[in-house]
């Protein structure tokens, strides 16, 4: 992969998850994004991990794990701990960041050779509340998380959320005592279509073809360095790793297009199937993604479901030119995925009666710290 390619996506991520509008917290985030785009011998060192695994996001994340393995000073300072204030970010963190690099170049190799970039951010399940209400309506759900990772998602009725509009009210949904709060920032001229709790979800289940098990040590401490270094990302995704292991889920391990046909066969007759999908289908093969289609639409003839997808435009990048589901995009959201936008396009395929109807919802923060509502109604 070429250094210039690399340095296009390190900025593109940094403008994504720290535009100007971002609260002091998320300056480091885009600090480290910044230093790896401006070094041209970090550039080097990116080059050298292939593309499919995601350089900038990859390297970020093993630099961090490495950082809080190794307790390194002085460049630990700036990073946060869970449940504490963000700390400043320091005036040498570029300097220091671009030190520690290089000085444990081959760790770092090491470690992105051993794993894959796998973000589990309990922040996106504020943008799927709202598409999951809209689909239930009253209707028990059965939920089926395609890609389940840490399982977080899993958990979304068991979760606070916290809507803060553009007229300056909020709106609260979930449970006061609920151990995870998540809030996000409601843009655009168009009022969520909030309900007044979370849908009633009678069954669970999960597929991945790598389930992350959070009992582990090692993997929870390699899916936090995954978690932007931001304090309340990071505070969230501990409190939800919690609430994961306080109420296990039965994750199946294989691949999610195979085992389709048998998870939904297995789940409770009556109920609406929910198919929840968080940047998990952007990565699919295209033929992966139109076998995906048949099989979904075989199901939707038997009984009612829902996909509700949360992924960025495809392919990845400038040429961006449509949805995970086949749903028009407007040219103007297609043009900010081509300007390096980064963002989550929130889309519903829904089958009722066998039939289907496709609909583009609202666009996201990648973390969920804000959701652009576009659907005129439900």
């Amino acid at each position: 992969m070429d250094t210039a390619t690399v340095a296009k996506q390190a900025d593109a991520l940094a403008r994504a998850w720290s535009p100007p509008s971002a609260p002091p917290s998320w300056e480091l985030t885009a600090a480290m994004f910044e230093t790896l785009r401006d070094q041209p011998e970090l550039l080097a060192l990116l080059a050298e991990i292939p593309e499919d695994r995601l350089p900038p996001l990859l390297f970020s994340a093993a630099t961090t794990f490495l950082v809080r393995r190794l307790e390194a000073e002085p460049l630990g300072r700036s990073y946060p701990v869970a449940g504490a204030p963000q700390p400043p970010l320091s005036p040498t963190f570029a300097r220091d960041y671009h030190s520690f690099c290089l000085a444990h170049r081959d760790e770092l190799l090491a470690l992105c050779a051993e794993h894959r970039y796998q973000m589990s951010e309990p922040g996106r399940c504020a943008h799927l509340l709202p598409a999951l209400a809209l689909a239930a309506g009253s209707r028990d759900v059965a939920l089926v998380d395609l890609g389940t990772g840490a399982g977080f998602a899993l958990q979304l009725d068991r979760y606070r959320y916290v809507y803060r509009h553009p007229d300056g009210t909020r709106t609260t949904v979930g449970d006061d005592s609920a151990a995870v709060t998540i809030e996000t920032e409601a843009r655009g001229p168009r009022r969520l279509p909030l309900p007044s709790e979370p849908p009633r979800i009678v069954a669970r289940a999960g597929v991945d073809t790598e389930p992350a098990d959070l009992a582990d040590p090692s993997i929870r401490a390699w899916l936090a360095a995954c978690t932007p270094p931001e304090a309340g990302a990071l505070t969230r995704f501990e409190r939800a790793a919690d609430v994961v292991l306080s109420n296990p889920v039965a994750v199946h391990r294989g691949d999610v297009v195979d085992a389709l046909p048998g998870l939904i066969a297995e789940l409770p007759s009556g109920t609406l199937v929910c198919l929840l999908d968080a940047y998990v289908h952007v990565f699919f093969e295209p033929e992966q993604l139109e076998r995906f289609g048949r099989l979904l639409a075989e199901a939707g003839r038997d009984r009612d479901l829902d996909w509700i997808s949360l992924d960025p435009l495809v392919p990845l990048g400038p040429s961006a030119r449509r949805a995970v589901v086949d749903v028009h995009v407007p040219a103007t959201i297609l043009q900010r995925g081509r300007d390096g936008g980064v963002f989550g396009v929130l889309s519903r395929r829904a089958f009722r009666d066998g039939r289907d109807r496709a609909s583009l919802l609202a666009l996201g923060h990648p973390g969920g710290a804000w959701l652009e509502w576009l659907a005129p109604d439900g």
